[in-house]
């Protein structure tokens, strides 16, 4: 192993290396290119959104994403369960009937059926459901819509299991 200090030379002897790194070139004084900075946009101001005061309990909330809870001076549009239950009912013995007259594939006229058949528990709606499943002309959907028909009729066959 040598530890005899080794003469130091400078980093570059080239004097044109250095030009070029100092940004002199001699070559193409003339030619050079710039970037052009775009233009600063300035974003808009987003306005201050009013923070409820925590020590007063009825202040109202600012809003959320656009959404405004109802205040006392709003009328109350809110359904409670009760109602919203008796809506999806009458909403499903309305669409029973006009099922058949729907202009749909039967994919899409399947997957209305078995809507009505989950939530119905209407053991009258397989053999539809399963005509229509077997009308759809893609193999492997038509297989899947099988499969539900399958497990809906295993669904509804067994006895509903109570918990202890």
């Amino acid at each position: 192993m040598d530890i005899q200090p080794q003469e130091t030379k400078p980093i570059s002897d080239d004097q044109e290396l250095a030009k070029v790194l100092a940004g002199v070139s001699r070559d193409n004084d003339t030619n050079f290119s710039y970037e052009e900075t775009p233009a600063i946009i300035p974003l808009p101001t987003p306005t201050p959104v009013p923070i409820a005061d925590p020590i007063k309990k009825d202040a109202p909330l600012p809003p959320v994403f656009g959404y405004n809870a109802p205040t006392d001076e709003s009328p109350k549009t809110a359904l409670d369960n009760g109602n919203l239950e008796s809506i999806k009912k009458d909403a499903l013995k309305e669409l029973r009937p006009l099922v058949d007259k729907l202009d749909l594939s039967p994919e899409e006229k399947f997957d209305i059926y078995l809507l009505l058949l989950r939530s119905t528990d209407d053991t009258t709606l397989i053999a539809p459901a399963h005509e229509t499943a077997r009308a759809i002309p893609d193999e492997s959907k038509r297989a899947q819509a099988l499969l539900d028909i399958i497990k809906e009729i295993d669904f509804l066959s067994t006895p509903a299991q109570t918990s202890i």
